[in-house]
């Protein structure tokens, strides 16, 4: 049974939120503030286990982070236990494509009073404020990006960004409206999310195997390790250095991010 008390702690959220819209956004906030998104199982080679309680038992007990299948696993269990109506949907991630992606990235579908609504607790690039699905339908982001969803013919529905590329990962280069993702509202079985984690946790040119990603959304910007280059932007006050020590990379890990590896751990992730 899912400890919907110790994941709101793990949020530093006091109280149950409200099934409702402004419950579903201040849910995702705070579960984006609280916890990061990380890579670093997969560069080490433990693998990525996504069912329900090996999830909850790594993000929230061990208070470590992960990447989408994790993130919006625990998301979802979450959304069911505090009663919204949510299901999976699979996406496809242009950032940085040359060809049509596969489908490495989940998040929420959640309907509410009729309405459905885009909820992503795990997308590592950015942060992606709720959105409805309705075809131009805009939102603004704390960190000042705008989010616009439009219908697509080719592949259903992209989610665009236009924003500062300091409040990414480092792949938000592009100025202007950029893709993010595109998806359609094709029924997604826990088969399909099996395969998708397997291909992106195994697939040996897979992002996710190659560099070690770590990234947390801050109340006014985000952060971010992308193999030795920390990218940090804060309101109007913004970082970006390359890390030539491992000391200083396992302090970065522990006091932006919260991830305490040993300095071994660090070793083997290959940054250095």
């Amino acid at each position: 049974m899912f400890d919907l008390d110790a994941y709101l702690a793990r949020l530093h959220v006091a109280a149950h939120p409200a099934a409702d819209l402004d419950g579903l956004a201040a849910l995702q906030r705070a579960h984006r503030l609280a916890i990061p998104f990380e890579d670093l199982d997969v560069v080490l080679g433990r693998g990525v286990a996504i069912d329900s309680a090996s999830v909850f038992a790594k993000l929230v007990t061990a208070k470590r982070g992960g990447y989408c299948f994790e993130h919006n696993r625990l998301f979802a269990d979450a959304l069911a236990a505090l009663r919204f109506e949510a299901r999976p949907v699979l996406a496809r991630v242009w950032l940085g494509a040359t060809e049509v992606p596969p489908l490495t990235h989940v998040f929420s579908l959640v309907t509410i009073a009729g309405q459905e609504w885009l909820a992503d607790a795990g997308f590592g690039g950015s942060y992606t404020p709720v959105l409805p699905l309705a075809d131009g339908a805009e939102a603004a982001a704390p960190d000042g990006a705008r989010y616009r969803l439009s219908a697509d013919s080719d592949h259903g529905w992209l989610l665009w960004r236009d924003g500062d590329a300091a409040s990414t990962d480092g792949r938000g280069t592009h100025e202007g409206w950029q893709r993010q993702y595109s998806f359609t509202l094709a029924t997604v079985c826990d088969a399909d999310l099996a395969m998708g984690n397997f291909w992106t946790s195994t697939w040996p040119e897979s992002r996710f195997r190659t560099t070690a990603i770590v990234s947390i959304v801050l109340p006014a910007g985000f952060a971010s390790l992308s193999g030795r280059m920390y990218r940090r932007r804060s309101g109007s006050e913004q970082t970006e250095a390359e890390i030539t020590d491992p000391r200083v990379y396992r302090l970065r890990l522990s006091m932006m991010f919260g991830i305490d590896l040993s300095a071994d751990e660090v070793a083997a992730l290959g940054v250095f």
